[in-house]
């Protein structure tokens, strides 16, 4: 992995198609401590290490300025794991459904309680069955669990476990931390955080289609 190209992409997805707006390149701490090397390969003097989550606020940051009429914000763990671009989201106002692990903590009933042990303690009763969007066999129906959590700051929205459960597999859960408007309905959110494996496909494709999954070009410009 040490010589590993990482990229960060921001891809827009709607009913009518989807579309690469953005993307970052994300350089280990370790390779812009090199600046010798970084000057040789092109790298500007002013780029500095940055996570993957710091990449994906900055372009989200710059896609709302320029206007993007975003309606869901989505992720995968990745990014749902950073809290403070959790709490960044939150303050923009705009609903979003980000991936978590097992291993995130979530505040509920006035203390932080760990993803895998709510999964584990979810009733039998109360799931609802919902496409998450048209797959390359139909629909990707699974079902879903609402689960409210603590209140977020602002007094206008509210915050979600949502929990996916596979119709032939019931015992393989996902979740995802949801942050949306009160009057938000389960098929809405499923819709929203469903856009992420529309979103990954057209990663996948424009990285077939670029070569970059053969990229082995050391040089900063290439990319």
């Amino acid at each position: 992995m040490d010589h590993c190209q990482i990229g960060v992409l921001l891809a827009y997805a709607s009913a009518r198609g989807q579309a690469l707006l953005d993307r970052a390149r994300y350089l280990p701490k370790e390779w812009t401590q090199e600046r010798a090397r970084c000057t040789r390969a092109g790298m500007p003097a002013e780029q500095l290490c940055a996570t993957k989550p710091a990449l994906a606020r900055r372009m989200l940051e710059q896609a709302f300025q320029a206007g993007v009429p975003a309606a869901w914000v989505t992720g995968e763990s990745g990014y749902g794991h950073d809290r403070r671009r959790r709490m960044w989201r939150a303050a923009q106002e705009r609903a979003s459904g980000l991936a978590v692990s097992g291993q995130e903590d979530v505040w509920l009933g006035g203390q932080h309680r760990q993803v895998q042990t709510l999964r584990a303690h979810l009733p039998t009763e109360g799931w609802q069955r919902h496409s998450a969007g048209a797959g390359a066999q139909g629909p990707r129906c699974y079902a879903w669990y609402w689960l409210p959590l603590a209140d977020p700051m602002p007094p206008a929205w509210r915050r979600w476990l949502v929990v996916r459960r596979r119709l032939r597999e019931p015992t393989e859960l996902t979740a995802s931390v949801v942050f949306a408007p009160p009057a938000t309905p389960v098929a809405a959110a499923v819709q929203g955080a469903g856009a992420r494996w529309t979103i990954e496909s057209s990663c996948e494709a424009a990285t077939g289609a670029g070569g970059v999954d053969h990229y082995a070009v050391r040089r900063w410009p290439g990319w």
